[in-house]
């Protein structure tokens, strides 16, 4: 790799580590959650997921089931999730979202949006059609890659 793509790979990483930190700044509902971080991921793994049984939440977190029972039972406490015994096999118990739960996963991604967008009405067309292309062919090769390893 020539020493300018590995510069440009440096400052894009530096940015994108740069632009976190700043998105991080206003996404207050993830930081005012009071929610630990593997408490934040069983809410993620949820809502992009559905119910889930606690052994799947178990291998998602890489964790043992103790430790995820532990971790629900104090996202049950906190009104986020519920147990529910599988339809299909009554010694499993799933695992879903809340309305309450629902409702701070969409309060989450919503200040984010709200943030970025308020970036992207500040940008001219040109930035706006080159950052589209940009994006574009990342999700592209990320998409490959992801089937390519899959």
């Amino acid at each position: 790799m020539s020493n300018e793509r590995e510069e440009l790979i440096r400052r894009i990483g530096e940015t994108q580590r740069g632009l976190a930190r700043l998105f991080a700044q206003h996404q207050s509902p993830l930081f005012s959650s009071n929610l630990t971080m593997r408490q934040l991921k069983v809410i993620m793994v949820l809502s992009m997921n559905g119910s889930v049984s606690g052994q799947d939440l178990a291998h998602n977190l890489g964790v043992g089931l103790g430790t995820v029972t532990g971790i629900v039972d104090r996202l049950v406490a906190h009104g986020l999730v519920s147990r529910h015994e599988d339809p299909h096999d009554r010694r499993v118990r799933r695992v879903e979202l809340t309305p309450k739960g629902t409702a701070l996963i969409e309060e989450i991604n919503n200040a984010g949006v709200q943030h970025y967008q308020r970036i992207m009405d500040h940008l001219d067309t040109e930035t706006l059609r080159a950052l589209d292309h940009v994006t574009r062919t990342i999700h592209a090769v990320a998409d490959k890659l992801s089937h390519d390893n899959g």
